[in-house]
C-alpha cells in the first residue's frame, strides 16, 4: 500500500469532496481522485461513493480513515518531537492566522522581524478554518476564539473592538445606513450575527466573505462595515461612525502544540508575536493573567 495515496484519502475522508481535498492538499482535483482509486485498487476494496458535489465513506473506508487518524497523530508526533529538538534559532516557522490578520499586522512587520532573526523563514497562512497544530498543518496560531483540543498551549493577546466604519463623506443618519455584511453563505461570524440582531429585518446593500472587501467597498461610499480597527485603518478615507449601539469585540488568541512551545525559533517568533499585539492599540491590553506564555 502506497501511504501517500493512504495520506490522500485520509484528507479526503475529512474534507469530504473531492475540491475541498484539492484545496486543503494543494492539488488537482483529479490527482486526488486519481490518488484514491489507486488506493483502493491496491487494497480491492471500494472506500468511497461518489457523488457529484461530495463523496461519502462505504462502511470499509470509515474503518480505514479511522485507524488512519492514528497513524496519522504518531506519525505527526514524532515530526513535532524531532522539530522541537532542533537547538538553531532558524528555519521554516508557519503561522495561521485570519486572512485579515494576516494582511494588515503581520506581513506589514516581517521585514523588521527579519532583522532580529535572519535565519527565521515566516510563513504566514492567511486561512479561515482553525489549522490542526496536532498534524502539523501549522506551528502557531493566532484565533478569534480560544480552541479546546488537547495538546495545545494558549494565551489570550487581548481583544479587539469592532466599530462602524465608511467613507467620510457619507452623511447620513445612522437610521438609514446601507450595511456591508459577510456572505449569507456561511455560518454567522459573532459580529455579524450580532449585527443582524440589530438591524431590524435591513437588507444589506453589499455582502462578502473577506473583511478587508468589505473595509475596501466601505472606503469607496457603498455603506457602512463593522470592522475591527486594524482593518479599517488600512483605508485613510474610511472614518469612525458614532453610534448609540455597544459595538462587539473578540478575544485574540495565540496557541502553539506543547511539543514545539520551547524550540528556539518557535519561541522567538511566539515573543515577536506578543510583543506585536501589545504594542498595537487595535488589540486593547494584553491581559497577564489569561493563561501561560506559550513561549514560557
Amino acid at each position: 500500500m502506497n501511504w501517500d495515496d493512504y495520506r490522500i484519502f485520509l484528507v479526503l475522508a475529512r474534507a469530504g469532496s473531492l475540491s475541498r481535498a484539492a484545496d486543503l492538499l494543494k492539488l488537482d482535483h483529479t490527482t486526488v481522485g486519481r490518488r484514491v482509486a489507486a488506493l483502493e485498487a491496491d487494497l480491492n476494496v471500494r472506500l468511497v461513493h461518489r457523488l457529484p458535489r461530495s463523496i461519502h465513506l462505504t462502511a470499509e473506508g470509515e474503518r480505514l480513515a479511522e485507524l488512519g487518524s492514528d497513524v496519522e497523530e504518531a506519525l505527526a508526533r514524532v515530526a513535532r518531537v524531532a522539530s522541537g529538538a532542533a537547538a538553531d534559532v532558524r528555519g521554516l516557522v508557519r503561522i495561521s492566522a485570519p486572512p485579515s490578520l494576516t494582511l494588515a499586522v503581520l506581513a506589514p512587520e516581517v521585514t523588521a522581524f527579519r532583522g532580529r532573526h535572519p535565519g527565521i523563514v515566516l510563513s504566514l497562512i492567511g486561512e479561515k478554518t482553525f489549522a490542526n497544530l496536532n498534524r502539523l498543518d501549522a506551528d502557531i496560531a493566532l484565533r478569534l476564539s480560544r480552541p479546546a483540543s488537547p495538546g495545545l498551549v494558549v494565551r489570550k493577546l487581548g481583544e479587539m473592538r469592532f466599530s462602524f466604519y465608511a467613507a467620510a463623506s457619507y452623511d447620513r443618519p445612522e437610521a438609514e445606513w446601507d450595511f456591508i455584511g459577510y456572505d449569507d453563505g456561511e455560518e454567522p461570524l459573532p459580529q455579524q450575527a450580532w449585527l443582524q440582531a440589530r438591524l431590524g429585518g435591513r437588507a444589506f446593500v453589499l455582502r462578502s466573505n473577506d473583511a478587508a472587501s468589505q473595509a475596501a467597498a466601505a472606503a469607496s461610499g457603498a455603506g457602512v462595515a463593522l470592522l475591527p480597527e486594524y482593518v479599517a485603518r488600512m483605508h485613510t478615507s474610511l472614518v469612525r461612525l458614532p453610534s448609540r449601539l455597544q459595538t462587539p469585540a473578540r478575544e485574540l488568541w495565540l496557541v502553539v502544540h506543547e511539543d514545539l512551545r520551547h524550540t528556539p525559533r518557535i519561541r522567538a517568533v511566539l515573543d515577536w508575536l506578543v510583543e506585536l499585539v501589545r504594542a498595537d492599540p487595535a488589540f486593547g491590553n494584553v491581559s497577564s493573567g489569561s493563561g501561560p506564555a506559550p513561549g514560557a
